[in-house]
């Protein structure tokens, strides 16, 4: 298996033939020029993992590429006129390889914002892409895309997911330092009130 990455999130399996974009979200660079795509896979709904205009214009150069998502992001493709096949845990799907879902929900950023579906992909039973999830898979993992980085994820939680998955080896993803994309609806406009004297 070959794997490419395309920034933050964005990877390009290739793997007996197939060549499968996973999660082309915004931070996503140099999506262009790929040509040939069999499928794109997409785990979750935030903008860091899907941009909808860009992956219109994408394919447009690749008419042939199946679209495979969480229920979210099916129904944001549909709104925007791009079909996608809507998947779940336990699913699997032909995309020349073999590709199986895990996974049900996005993992907890805060707990005053509403949480999103998220499913995970194991790619020709050797390459795991969870998104953001920290999900275990029932069977061996050869490769791990490992988060590094988010608003959802400590340090300590990913070393033990590590741990515990056991790949042979590990590809570093969601290392983008602008994460603020899925901490956005935090955004509070204006400074916040201090006590006593106001803002130093």
């Amino acid at each position: 298996m070959k794997l490419q990455k395309f920034g933050h999130c964005c990877l390009l399996a290739s793997e007996a033939g197939s060549r499968l974009l996973i999660d082309p979200g915004c931070f996503s660079t140099g999506l262009d020029t790929l040509r040939g795509l069999t499928g794109v896979l997409i785990t979750h709904v935030h903008d860091d993992h899907l941009d909808v205009r860009r992956l219109r214009a994408l394919l447009a150069s690749n008419p042939d590429a199946r679209i495979v998502s969480d229920v979210a992001s099916a129904a944001a493709l549909s709104d925007a006129g791009v079909e996608a096949e809507a998947v779940h845990a336990g699913d699997e799907v032909d995309l020349g390889v073999l590709v199986r879902v895990y996974g049900n929900e996005h993992a907890v950023i805060h707990p005053d914002l509403p949480n999103v579906p998220n499913v995970g992909y194991l790619i020709a039973d050797r390459f795991f892409y969870a998104g953001d999830a920290l999900t275990v898979p029932d069977r061996p993992v050869e490769v791990l895309a490992l988060p590094v980085g988010a608003p959802w994820l400590s340090t300590a939680e990913a070393i033990q997911w590590l741990r515990v998955v056991r790949p042979r080896i590990a590809v570093p993803v969601h290392d983008c330092q602008h994460v603020i994309a899925e901490t956005a609806p935090l955004t509070v406009p204006g400074p916040p009130a201090v006590a006593r004297g106001g803002w130093p």
